[in-house]
């Protein structure tokens, strides 16, 4: 096991979201990924042209639920409903401690590839889908589509890798950078990149954009990037 910073250690290859994880994950992801906190703003300006009485939200890999918390403080005079899905089980029960206080919102316990979903108007996965194993993410994307209503939106946050490799070698060392100037020692970026290896498997741009393609989404821009993080918003 080796430190990765905030509090947080981890194995080589051996990466999980469960543990002690939760307790201080908020501080360790907003620390690990530009702009993190601003990407939830942006979410929540984006939900206003998709959310409305009788909607519903579903954010895919909720973690602590503080995005979902956020989505529903947004729309508080709404009747909607908001579930939150992660496959870790510490991270639910810290999201439910959490969040116990609004009756519209849900988290749930569930492997993100066995949840099937509802009819529904707004789905965000905010660095979620790089995380699902490659054999089984188009077929994730697939039921996003045949969940969302005529006119809904998926939100899809991603760390993406360069179109080739001299793109790749200048992003990555302008992510070490990134994350040495929040403080991460060299020695845990180096145990965090060894930790995700197997576990975290980013696609590129184009990658992305052919998984929602090929799911039926025909509507898709970016909506955010920094180095090697971008949101993409694709309309049904």
């Amino acid at each position: 096991m080796s430190r990765v910073g905030d509090e947080i250690e981890a194995p080589n290859a051996g990466w999980t979201f469960g543990g002690d994880v939760p307790r201080t994950f908020d501080s360790h992801v907003s620390r690990s990924v530009p702009l993190y906190n601003e990407g939830h703003d942006l979410i929540l300006k984006v939900s206003d042209y998709f959310v409305g009485d009788g909607s519903l939200v579903y954010d895919l890999g909720c973690s602590t639920g503080e995005l979902l918390r956020k989505l529903a403080a947004r729309h508080s005079a709404r009747s909607m409903q908001l579930i939150g899905v992660d496959r870790e089980a510490a991270m639910v029960a810290e999201a439910r401690s959490r969040g116990a206080e609004d009756p519209r919102i849900t988290f749930v316990h569930e492997e993100l590839t066995e949840c099937e979903l509802q009819p529904c108007d707004l789905v965000v996965a905010y660095y979620t889908m790089q995380f699902v194993r490659p054999a089984f993410r188009q077929e994730l994307f697939d039921r996003v589509y045949r969940a969302l209503r005529w006119g809904g939106a998926f939100l899809l946050f991603e760390k993406v890798r360069g179109p080739d490799a001299r793109f790749q070698d200048i992003l990555t060392g302008l992510y070490n950078d990134f994350k040495s100037e929040r403080g991460f020692s060299s020695d845990e970026i180096l145990a965090k990149t060894r930790s995700l290896k197997g576990v975290l498997e980013p696609f590129s741009t184009q990658g992305n954009l052919e998984l929602l393609q090929r799911s039926g989404f025909k509507d898709c821009t970016t909506v955010m990037k920094y180095i090697c993080f971008e949101g993409f918003l694709a309309i049904k």
